[in-house]
């Protein structure tokens, strides 16, 4: 069902899909991204690091690092449930930054390109991680897996639903601010958005599905992908460039 959701909110971005103003896109540099982006998002569906069988008690804390050990907390579904699908909601505010040119066929395009290499190049990484490396969740360590978790209990690191908050806030954040330097709505706009990631964040960790370390990582994650993409499609549009070869690409950045 997660991953169905997603699917669907990614389909939804694209629809969205280059600006001729403030941010715009570059054939050859966006081939090139969308394949990195689509290689990353594919390769861990090819991963499996799922254990034989799930610990017949809970895990000894003593296991744990002082920092995760001291804000560990016993699972609560009714907080996992609101943070893993509310993060969903959060995957359409970057629209934000577009409603006020929705005539502009190309900005449109250029945003759903952006956004969609952004996400895949976010749901990868975090899921790459997830499933290369083992990490029990704190639940296992509080007492008997919850219902309905079992595929599950070892998936900790990093947080996704805590790495797409932040990239649909760092990405509306980013983008909105570009595009309305001037608007009273920009400070709350940022201020709203990390709001809510942050909501996620927490409610990740107080609902007893991730360490902090994990909501951390996946912040980070997110952040950097939500930031990274729409600077490379700034406009003047001279910071990034690639050079294809006959045995792969040249990267050239400049800031």
């Amino acid at each position: 069902m997660k991953n169905m959701v997603m699917v669907f909110c990614l389909l939804i971005a694209a629809s969205y899909g280059f600006t001729q103003d403030v941010y715009t896109y570059d054939a050859k540099k966006d081939i090139v991204l969308g394949a990195v982006s689509l290689g990353v998002f594919i390769t861990p569906f090819f991963i499996n690091n799922a254990p034989d069988n799930p610990p017949a008690s809970p895990r000894d804390k003593s296991d744990i690092n002082g920092f995760d050990r001291s804000v560990m907390f016993p699972y609560n579904r009714p907080l996992d449930n609101i943070s893993e699908y509310g993060v969903y909601g959060m995957l359409v505010l970057p629209a934000l930054s577009v409603v006020g040119d929705l005539h502009n066929t190309n900005k449109l395009l250029t945003y759903g390109i952006m956004y969609s290499e952004a996400f895949l190049l976010t749901y990868g990484t975090e899921n790459l991680l997830k499933n290369t490396i083992n990490r029990d969740r704190p639940y296992v360590y509080e007492g008997p897996i919850p219902f309905g978790k079992g595929t599950d209990y070892y998936n900790s690191f990093p947080s996704g639903s805590t790495s797409l908050a932040m990239l649909s806030a760092t990405f509306l954040s980013t983008t909105f601010s570009a595009e309305y330097p001037d608007s009273e709505w920009k400070l709350p706009v940022i201020i709203g958005s990390y709001t809510l990631a942050a909501g996620v964040a927490a409610m990740r960790i107080t609902s007893g599905s991730h360490f902090m370390t994990d909501v951390l990582t996946g912040a980070a994650i997110g952040s950097f992908y939500g930031w990274i993409i729409p600077f490379l499609h700034k406009q003047p549009n001279n910071n990034l460039s690639l050079l294809l070869t006959g045995n792969g690409f040249l990267v050239s950045l400049q800031y």
